[in-house]
């Protein structure tokens, strides 16, 4: 078989440089003033030769001499610097020539096809270091060559039609020989990097291949009579190679059974036993399951699950791993027979995991200590089936490996793993007909139909799914596939103990970490006193804590379930660091970690802008004599420059310059076009509001039927608060287009009016003097102008008066109004001029109605006159209307 050369290794005194480390001392001290850009890539070429190492001619004075060079010009420029430049280039490029020279020798491996699992995972280690080494270097030389393009840049374009001076044309020719350089080097990294992909592609395309093909490769079937008659005519070869392998063991023993050796054995056997007996009575203890508690807490339940299985699986391990690593220690055990050993005692404590994994999650015996919701049937015998199937695999197992360590025949082999499937397949059936529903309820009246009660607590596709298992392993071990019904198996008991401990892990994640937060714990009530958080802020952290954690669970469930189907770890690692540190898709590159500090930057920087907005709102803007409305105004600008900052430092992090964002600038301006109109005219109107201040925070204004103070204005809506405590949001643009009434536009000052009406058979004058001295002695009502009284109306009983006065404040206009009817109305009535309420002020007479009031008299006694008949007026009456009947008949 074909062998993977070692790869060469230089002593082990001697230093082992990374091609990472050469580019850093390039970069780093590559030039005297120890710029970011490497030696290579800033310094001039030696004098008389250019950055390539070719001659270059003399420069010319203006009178076409070659001009001398001076002597202090000379010790200017030493020469020791400039000869460095190109070792170190060297250097580097030697160190790229040997990371291809290693991809090209594990690209030609590739081609050889008896290559087994362990030669493909050495290809693909040895390409994935080489190739992240590469990958370095290729983004360390991004700011070099954007440093020296930059530089470049500087001389401007070569002109065409006149020719530039000899210094500029040097120049030039140094900056661009060194941009040149380091963008050869950049694309032959970027290659190698390609390269070494691919490579890892490949490996990973034939080790599925590999996989596959030995998952689905047919063998003899075990209802067929070969493989028997194979299997008898290998038995007695077998046989002898079964004893001679006991004939070692004694031998061994024989040679190494000194008492040392033997009472280390004795010792250690000693201990797994009263380990593994000694588990079934420390883990019920140690559970601290008291079977008299009735409804014990979750997390009560949640604790006594673990410490069940950690003390039912840990004793037991312990005592396998002492008696295997005596075995180990004393040469008592041939070095082939090690694996069966084992493979023994691995089973013993898988049978142990399995069965304490049953009663710490089912606990058959205690239901009230039960995490999982199943009834005592089902958690009963989905016990004995666990158990049951981990017996089965620990026997199987023990016989292949005692199969391989006595190099037994092939067809043996296969039907061992056949039997074994088989075997496994029957259990796993039994058990699930035993899941059947027992318990029928016979149907008492006609009605809707009710399914029968499950007392199982199975559901159906969990079951479908355990028969679809069992036709798949027992059919395919029987027809010849027994490496994938063995693979079935193995996979089936593996993915049900990684879901049983998902399980377990999820719900204790909820109750530890969730309830630990949300409810009132010690904790909870910490986390309160110390940092000042609201319960609704710890309830949040909580679900956003349990959420991540669960996503971090359900992942590496995901990847161990995938584990047996050919997932390597490196394989993972490889894809989360290329997801995570950048692909390609198309010309465009994605790179989660840059997104995620892009967001980060974002993100300090809304922050930062916030508590610059607090400082001015709270610190710095009062102790101005600024009024509320500009100071509203330059917090809300200040935010609006601090979130546009943090976002363009975000953008510049993402690598998106000013022409990609007029781009999707652009882009985007189609979408405003169609769908974002009234958006964006609410924010430009909310700019326009804050620039100019028609309105400002704290002013009383009037929109349409809606009166109040105005509270806040944003970038999309005004909030304006009425007198009924009532929030009317209003859109700027209405503001802006619309007819506003600003009451307090101009000052504070506003004016009021009340209509009082006195007596016609009264004094006007004295009147209104009255009711001007009643405004005048009010404190809230302005000197200048005076109050005064409009005579509006002279009326039949009444004198109409209007009083119109100014107030300091608008907002107490109907303080005013209130208090200057309470004055007004108290001085007229004082005087006479408000004629008291009574008869006499409440009774209208009217003349020239006496003859309808006559009329009205007569008809109101004519109807009380039958309530005065005489006792036999009855009959009288009766008979008066028979008559009126027969009349009228």
């Amino acid at each position: 078989m074909h062998r993977i050369p070692a790869r060469t290794r230089k002593p082990k005194g001697a230093p082992r440089p990374s091609p990472v480390l050469v580019l850093l001392a390039a970069l780093v001290f590559g030039s005297p003033a120890a710029l970011t850009l490497p030696a290579f890539a800033q310094d001039p070429a030696p004098a008389g030769k250019s950055a390539d190492g070719k001659p270059v001619p003399e420069a010319k004075s203006s009178d076409g001499k070659a001009s001398e060079t001076k002597p202090s010009d000379a010790k200017a420029a030493p020469p020791a610097a400039r000869a460095e430049v190109p070792e170190q280039f060297k250097k580097v490029r030697a160190k790229l020539d040997a990371a291809k020279a290693e991809l090209d020798a594990r690209e030609k491996q590739l081609g050889h096809t008896d290559l087994t699992v362990a030669d493909l995972t050495a290809i693909r280690d040895s390409a994935v270091t080489v190739t992240d080494e590469i990958r370095t270097l290729v983004t360390r030389l991004d700011a070099p060559l954007e440093a020296a393009r930059e530089r470049l840049a500087q001389l401007g374009p070569k002109p065409k039609d006149t020719q530039e001076s000899a210094d500029v044309a040097a120049e030039r020719g140094e900056r661009e020989a060194a941009v040149t350089r380091i963008d050869e080097t950049q694309r032959l990294a970027r290659a190698l990097v390609v390269q070494g992909d691919q490579i890892v592609d490949r490996v990973s395309n034939r080790r599925r291949e590999s996989f596959t093909r030995d998952l689905l490769q047919r063998s003899q079937p075990l209802v067929g009579p070969g493989l028997w008659t194979k299997v008898m005519g290998d038995v007695p070869r077998d046989t002898r190679a079964l004893q001679s392998a006991v004939s070692d063991i004694g031998l061994l023993f024989s040679r190494n059974g000194n008492i040392a050796n033997l009472l280390f054995l004795g010792l250690a056997f000693g201990i797994s036993i009263a380990l593994y007996f000694g588990r079934r009575n420390i883990a019920p203890k140690g559970a601290r399951r008291d079977p008299a508690k009735a409804d014990p807490s979750r997390r009560a339940v949640m604790l006594a699950a673990w410490r069940v299985i950690l003390l039912g699986t840990v004793p037991a391990v312990a005592g396998s791993y002492a008696i295997y690593y005596a075995l180990d220690s004393t040469n008592l055990l041939p070095s082939r027979l090690l694996p069966v050993a084992a493979a023994i005692l691995g089973g013993l404590a898988f049978i142990a995991f399995v069965e304490a994994l049953c009663d710490g999650l089912l606990s058959p015996e205690k239901p009230a200590w039960r995490p999982a919701p199943v009834s005592d049937a089902a958690a009963t015998r989905l016990t004995r089936l666990a158990v049951g199937i981990a017996t089965v695999i620990t026997v199987v197992k023990s016989v292949e490996a005692l199969n391989s360590g006595i190099s037994a025949a092939l067809p043996i082999s296969i039907a061992t793993r056949g039997i074994g499937a088989v075997a496994t397949a029957l259990i796993l059936a039994v058990g699930l007909h035993r899941f059947a529903d027992t318990e029928q309820e016979e149907e008492a009246c006609f009605g809707p139909y009710v399914p029968t009660k499950t007392t199982t607590g199975i559901g159906g596709p969990a079951r479908l799914l355990g028969w679809a298992a069992v036709a798949l392993i027992g059919l395919g071990a029987l027809v010849g596939y027994v490496a994938f019904a063995a693979f079935l198996i193995d996979q089936l008991i593996w993915d049900a103990a990684v879901l049983v401990l998902l399980y377990l892990l999820v719900q204790s994640v909820d109750i530890f970490v969730g309830r630990a937060l949300s409810d009132e714990t010690r904790l909870a009530t910490t986390l309160q006193a110390n940092t000042g958080l609201r319960k609704r802020s710890l309830n949040q952290i909580s679900v956003l804590t349990t959420g991540a954690t669960r996503l971090v669970l359900f992942l590496a469930a995901a990847v161990l379930v995938l584990a047996p189907w050919g997932l390597d770890s490196t394989d993972i690692v490889s894809s989360v660091r290329q997801a995570f540190f950048g692909f390609k898709v198309g010309d465009v590159t994605i790179s989660l970690s840059s997104i995620a500090f892009g967001i980060g930057i974002l993100v300090v920087g809304v922050f930062i802008t916030r508590g610059v907005q607090r400082w001015l709102e709270n610190t710095y803007l009062p102790a101005t004599d600024l009024d509320a409305g500009l100071r509203n105004s330059i917090t809300t600008v200040a935010g609006y420059c601090g979130f546009l900052i943090a976002l363009a430092l975000a953008f510049s992090y993402l690598g998106l310059s000013l022409e990609k964002l007029t781009i999707v600038a652009g882009a985007l301006s189609v979408g405003i076009g169609f769908g974002l109109q009234s958006i964006v005219n609410n924010f430009v109107s909310g700019l326009l509001l804050l620039w100019e201040r028609p309105i400002r925070v704290g002013d009383q204004v009037v929109i349409g039927d809606s009166e109040g103070i105005v509270k806040r204005i944003s970038v999309r809506s005004t909030e304006i608060q009425t007198f009924d405590r009532s929030a009317v949001i209003v859109p700027n643009s209405n503001l802006i287009s619309g007819v506003v009434k600003n009451r307090v536009r101009g000052d504070r000052t506003g004016r009021v009016s009340i209509t009082v009406s006195v007596l016609r058979n009264q004094d006007p004058v004295r009147a209104a003097e009255m009711i001007t001295a009643c405004a005048q002695s009010h404190s809230d009502i302005l000197k200048e102008p005076p109050p005064r009284v409009v005579f509006k109306k002279i009326g039949d009983p009444f004198l109409e008066f209007e009083l119109l006065v100014g107030i300091v404040d608008v907002s107490l206009g109907q303080k005013v109004v209130t208090d200057l009817n309470f004055s007004v109305f108290a001085t007229l009535s004082e005087a006479g001029f408000i004629p008291p309420l009574g008869p006499g002020s409440s009774i209208v007479t009217v003349q020239g109605l006496d003859t309808m009031q006559s009329a009205m008299g007569e008809i109101a006694s004519r109807l009380i006159q039958p309530a005065s008949v005489p006792e036999g007026g009855d009959s009288a009456r009766l008979q008066r209307d028979r008559g009126l009947r027969s009349a009228g008949g």
